[in-house]
């Protein structure tokens, strides 16, 4: 893989795997067809950055011993893989899920922006687990750090503005992307 091989975030949602073995295997598959590689030249796994166990924490990946961004998450029947040039979050969440949570994660502008819109508490939701997922702090950080702007695309974590591209790909599922700006593209 050059260095100009992967231009833009590629992200793939596809049915839950059964287990850890299964989402790593398409972890693989996903990073091997966004960089155009053969599976046998990924390398693949989890770290936590805390206590330095490879059981669970930050997925990780490199083609041919170079590093490349990656985020995986789940929700019902449901996988997101993300795959970019450099750090990258990515969250998928049900709809109705959200609207069952009792959640104390919004800040009082997302609330008053959302007028009661569970999708859009979704879909802030969704982008405040992608920025702290790219940010690398994950749920170790109070959500209600993170201030999400659905309809501007863009969430403020530590006084800094971030790009958040949102999706809908189906009625019930909101899909973020936290990823610098770049272009996100949607694989099969």
């Amino acid at each position: 893989m050059g260095e100009s091989c992967l231009q833009s975030v590629v992200v793939t949602i596809r049915p839950a795997g059964a287990d850890r073995a299964a989402d790593r295997e398409a972890l693989l598959t996903a990073v091997a067809s966004a960089t155009g590689v053969d599976v046998a030249a990924v390398r693949a796994g989890r770290v936590c950055a805390h206590c330095g166990s490879t059981a669970h924490g930050r997925p990780w990946a490199t083609v041919d011993g170079r590093e490349v961004g990656v985020s995986m998450s789940r929700t019902t029947a449901l996988t997101a893989l993300a795959v970019a040039p450099d750090a990258v979050g990515v969250d998928v969440e049900r709809v109705s899920r959200v609207a069952a949570a009792s959640l104390d994660a919004f800040t009082p502008a997302e609330l008053d922006r959302a007028v009661g819109d569970v999708g859009v508490l979704a879909a802030c939701w969704a982008a405040k687990e992608a920025v702290l997922k790219r940010d690398g702090r994950g749920l170790r950080v109070d959500p209600r750090a993170v201030d999400v702007d659905v309809d501007r695309g863009r969430a403020t974590l530590d006084g800094r503005v971030q790009p958040v591209v949102l999706a809908r790909p189906g009625p019930d599922i909101v899909v973020a992307v936290a990823a610098g700006g770049l272009p996100v593209t949607w694989g099969a």
